[in-house]
Order: structure tokens, then C-alpha cells, then sequence
């Protein structure tokens, strides 16, 4: 595995994907309307909420990671660390950072993927509001991003694998997902 981590065409070939992830989190209304912080953590939560959708979508039909979305979960490491160096944090503490990032994320796939799994909005509002909004105290936004996730969960199952992983996503327009009730 950490030969492909450093495998440059696996990264060529993730960088679209991992774009319209980023551009979808980066969706002016999650920190405009739905409380998101508009800071580099309530954006690192978006990013990876988002990022969490799509490797399940890309998991195989026995649960095992897809190659396509290990190349996207190696592409994120490398644009964290690359951002973390930009930010100024030094050589001796970016694995010390990478190392609390991986666990944030792996608690985060922990955390959002039962929910997921079931469509159970509910569920997945309260880990929402346990890990994005790190206080707890938004549930109403909470809700409305379960919702959302929910309703992306359906819209990319119905896309071909192959328009995923090139990054051509029918993305949902976050404020029309809440045409019906959130959780």
C-alpha cells in the first residue's frame, strides 16, 4: 500500500474526483445557511463528509475498498499534507498532524457509515452534530446536512461507476434536498 500511496498516475487519476468533492463541499450554503463554520475545520468536515460519501458509493459489492476509492482516500492524505506545509506547519509536526487527521477520518467513516447504510437520517444527524458541529449544539443543521447526505447516498447510486470516479458527479443541490422534511 505505500507504493501506490506515491503512485503518481493513481493521483492522476483521482485529481478530478477529488476536485468535484472539494467543490462540492466548498457549496456557499452549508456555511452560509446550515451553520457550517466557514473555517478551515468546518471545511476539512465538509470535505471529508463528502469524501465519505463517495468511497462507500465506490466500495465493492463485498465491502472490500475499491482501488478507484483507495487512490481518492490517498489523494486526500496528500492534499492534506500538502495544505498543512502550506499553513506553515513544520517538517517534524506534519506526521504528527497527518497521524490525528487519519484518525479523524477514520472516526468519521465510523461514525456517518451506519447511518448511510440504513438511510436512517436520524441516526446520521446526531453523529452530524457530533463531528461537524463539534459542540453539538446544531441539530437543526445537523438535520438538514443528514438529509442531504441521504439524498446524495441515492443520487449516486443511480451513476455509473465510471462517470464517479472521472469525477463527473450529478451532485444534489444541497437547498432543493430539503424540499422534504429533514430529520
Amino acid at each position: 500500500m505505500i507504493l501506490g500511496f506515491f503512485n503518481r498516475r493513481k493521483g492522476e487519476k483521482a485529481a478530478p474526483l477529488y476536485a468535484s468533492i472539494v467543490a462540492q463541499a466548498r457549496q456557499p450554503v452549508f456555511y452560509r445557511d446550515w451553520s457550517v463554520a466557514d473555517t478551515v475545520e468546518g471545511r476539512f468536515e465538509m470535505v471529508v463528509l463528502h469524501l465519505v460519501l463517495v468511497t462507500e458509493r465506490l466500495r465493492a459489492e463485498d465491502g472490500t475498498i475499491a482501488p478507484s476509492a483507495q487512490a481518492l482516500f490517498d489523494f486526500f492524505l496528500l492534499d492534506m499534507d500538502r495544505s498543512l506545509r502550506e499553513m506553515g506547519v513544520g517538517d517534524l509536526s506534519v506526521g504528527k498532524r497527518m497521524k490525528k487527521i487519519g484518525q479523524q477520518v477514520y472516526g468519521r467513516f465510523d461514525a456517518f457509515r451506519p447511518g448511510l447504510a440504513a438511510g436512517d437520517e436520524a441516526s446520521l444527524s446526531t453523529a452530524i452534530d457530533r463531528n461537524v458541529f463539534a459542540d453539538g449544539s446544531e441539530p437543526e443543521a445537523a438535520g438538514w446536512l443528514a438529509t442531504y447526505a441521504v439524498e446524495t447516498v441515492s443520487r449516486l447510486a443511480s451513476q455509473p461507476t465510471s462517470d464517479i470516479e472521472s469525477g463527473r458527479i450529478d451532485w444534489p443541490e444541497p437547498s432543493q434536498t430539503l424540499r422534504r422534511s429533514p430529520a
